[in-house]
This record gives structure tokens, C-alpha cells and sequence, in this order.
């Protein structure tokens, strides 16, 4: 062979052989470069999402990426109610650990798991700036979307706090559960489809004035309007801590005593049952003065501060139903939970108890004031004037 065709052949031999490690490197070079991008580019594409909640202002501080886990954590998530000028705390995630729940492959679904440490959550009761814009359900979804891409199966938070703040109140009404473990399991009914509501779901927590929280209970979210059967428990809180909310929507304060709380809710086909039964033992008043029994009989006030101050008794009771319809999504099915709850709430210290009162023996007590003692009789005789015309009622049918 020629030197010159030796040359051309070694000179090709030599350019094949660049370029096959040439074009490797350059695309190990752009993927690596592409891997250090990708956390601000997903970073940037939740910024974008979030900012536009209306209504919201927020942002997340840093994303790390596990290709391998097939995960990611968001660091410093914060989403405010207002703009970024003015602005109420809503949610603060320091850490959100998302990933793929890769059991759930196994069984034909390819779902996520979303693990919440330390994260605080404040749900404000009333509208702060009517000029501010509603997120709609769609909005939320969006979020929730750039967020986590894959559906979630399994949702738990550790060490959580979850605020119910009443700003127009005046001190301000703060109520908290701290220290809150939850967990929620099977969302998407990867497995037990058979099962009406087949995603169980625990938590406990302490709530103010130091009680023990406890919830459980089944849901089944994958319907139009979520459907469940729970239980949730407050029990032995300090009543005294209470103060600013009973103060402000019943005018009771409490100088001592504990108080419980005992709910079960259920939904089901857009309707939703339950009640609340709040339990107050050792309990005491604050300002049993003179002017004390102006408003004893005003509905269950009156009741209940009497009940407290003179019976014979270191605990009372009331219960009081919860019922709604949630098929209105306009005003949206969580936002009408809420409200029965706390309307049910509120009820529980204002209103006529479920129980009748054995006026015979509360005359007995040799405390009563004169007035009280009046008051009493005049309660017996209307009470048992109601209870003859409910007894000529049913024998007419």
C-alpha cells in the first residue's frame, strides 16, 4: 500500500477514535450539566406555581434531587395568605421528602409517598383582605401537581403543628395542636379495593392547654366527595388556656378545670353526621359576682355557669350534633367541614343541652340566692308546661 494511502487510513483510524470517546463525553458533559440544572429548574417551575395561587404569595428556598431513590426534597417551602408586601403566615414546610412508593409497583401502580417534618399549618377563620383573590380547587390542584407529579399514596408528617387563628377576635384567639404524627396510608386503594373505605388513617398530638389528641379512623378519598368514618379526642387540656375562645364567643372564663372533647363524623354520599361532646371536670368560673345571675338563663350560658357554680357535681357535659350536605362544591366541601365543626363547637357552650335538669333537687341547694331560687321555680314550671304539651302532642299523633 502507498504511504500516502497508509497516512489517509491511519489519519481516519485516528478520527474514528476520537470521535467515539469525542461524542460519549460531550453527552456525559451536557447530562451532568443538565443534573446540576435540574434543581433550579424545578425550583423555578414551583416558585412560578406557587406565585400564582390567587390570593397566596410563595416560594421555596432550595430542591434536592435523588435520581437513583427516585426522589426529591423541598427545602423551605412558605406560603402566605396576601402578597409578598403584606402577608399572613398559611403553611411553613421546612422539609418535604417526595418520592416513589416503590412497593406499590409490585402490586401494578406507580404512586408516591410524601413524608412532612416539622411542617406548621395556620388556618385563619375569617377574611382578612376582602381585595384578595379566592384559590379555586383547580389552583390547589395545579400547586399540588408541580409539587408531586405522581398521585399520593401514602402521607405522613412528623413532629407537625396546626394553628386555628381568629385575628378580629380581641385578644387574638389561638388554638394549636403541636407535636402532631400522622399518618395517612393506601390513598389511591392501591390494594384492599373491595373495602368501602379502605385508606385507614391515625394521628396524635397535644393540643392546647396540653391535652392528648387522638384521631383514627377510614376514608376513601378517590370519591367525588370524600367519604370516611373517624374518631377524634381531646382529652384533659387545662380549660384556662381556652380562655381568649370561650371569652369571645360564649363571655366564659375559666379560673381552673380540664376540659375533653369527644367527636365521631361520618360522610357519606355528600352528607355528613357526627356530634361533638365537649367535657369540662373541676371546673371554676372567673367573676361569680353580683351581676352574676342577670344572664343566668340566657340558653346554656346560663345553664352552664350555674351548673358549674352550684351543683353538686365536678363535671358537665353537653353534646352537640354536627349534619351538613357537601354537595355545594361552589363553596367547596373542606371550608363546610370546617364551619360545622366549628359552628358545633361554638354551639356546645351556647345552647340548650340535650339533657333535662331535675329542678326538684337542684332547689335543694342550700347556696341559691333568693333570685336564683325564682328563677329556678319559673324554670320548672315552663319546663313542665313543655313537657305536658310534648305529651298531648303525641297522644293526638
Amino acid at each position: 500500500m502507498p504511504e500516502s494511502n497508509k497516512s489517509v487510513v491511519q489519519h481516519k483510524r485516528r478520527y474514528f477514535i476520537k470521535k467515539r470517546f469525542i461524542i460519549p463525553t460531550i453527552v456525559l458533559i451536557l447530562l451532568i450539566a443538565f443534573r446540576l440544572y435540574l434543581p433550579t429548574l424545578v425550583k423555578n417551575r414551583v416558585n412560578k406555581v406557587l406565585a400564582d395561587i390567587p390570593g397566596y404569595y410563595g416560594q421555596v428556598d432550595d430542591i434536592d434531587i435523588a435520581l437513583l431513590r427516585g426522589a426529591y426534597v423541598v427545602n423551605g417551602m412558605q406560603l402566605n395568605k396576601g402578597t409578598s408586601e403584606s402577608n399572613i403566615p398559611f403553611l411553613n414546610f421546612p422539609k418535604s421528602d417526595i418520592s416513589i412508593q416503590w412497593k406499590s409497583l409490585f402490586h401494578g401502580k406507580l404512586v408516591s409517598e410524601v413524608i412532612l417534618d416539622n411542617p406548621e399549618l395556620i388556618y385563619i377563620f375569617e377574611e382578612q383582605n376582602k381585595k384578595i383573590g379566592i384559590a379555586k380547587a383547580n389552583d390547589w390542584k395545579k400547586a399540588l401537581s408541580a409539587l408531586v407529579p405522581l398521585d399520593i399514596n401514602n402521607f405522613e408528617v412528623h413532629n407537625g403543628k396546626l394553628s386555628f387563628v381568629q385575628f378580629s377576635a380581641k385578644p387574638r384567639v389561638e388554638l394549636q395542636i403541636g407535636q402532631l404524627e400522622l399518618t395517612a396510608d393506601n390513598l389511591r386503594i392501591v390494594v384492599e379495593k373491595e373495602r368501602i373505605l379502605p385508606s385507614p388513617i391515625q394521628a396524635t398530638g397535644i393540643s392546647t392547654g396540653n391535652g392528648k389528641v387522638f384521631l383514627e379512623g377510614n376514608m376513601n378519598l378517590a370519591k367525588k366527595i370524600s367519604e370516611m368514618d373517624l374518631s377524634f379526642s381531646i382529652e384533659n387540656a387545662d380549660v384556662t388556656a381556652f380562655n381568649d375562645f370561650s371569652n369571645h364567643n360564649a363571655k366564659l372564663n375559666f379560673e381552673k378545670g380540664n376540659i375533653s372533647v369527644f367527636s365521631e363524623v361520618e360522610i357519606a354520599n355528600g352528607n355528613l353526621l357526627g356530634y361533638l361532646k365537649p367535657i369540662l371536670t373541676d371546673s371554676k368560673l372567673i367573676g361569680e359576682d353580683e351581676n352574676y345571675s342577670e344572664n343566668l338563663w340566657e340558653g346554656f350560658v346560663g345553664f352552664f355557669k350555674f351548673a358549674l357554680k352550684n351543683q353538686d357535681t365536678d363535671t358537665v357535659a353537653t353534646k352537640a350534633s354536627i349534619a351538613g350536605n357537601l354537595n355545594n362544591l361552589e363553596i367547596g366541601v373542606w371550608p363546610t367541614v370546617f364551619n360545622l365543626f366549628k359552628n358545633a363547637w361554638i354551639q356546645a357552650f351556647k345552647e340548650q343541652p340535650p339533657l333535662e335538669i331535675n329542678y326538684d333537687e337542684v332547689l335543694k341547694n342550700p347556696n341559691l340566692t333568693r333570685k336564683e331560687r325564682r328563677e329556678l321555680e319559673k324554670k320548672k314550671r315552663e319546663a313542665e308546661k313543655e313537657k305536658r304539651k310534648k305529651q298531648q302532642q303525641v297522644k293526638k299523633g
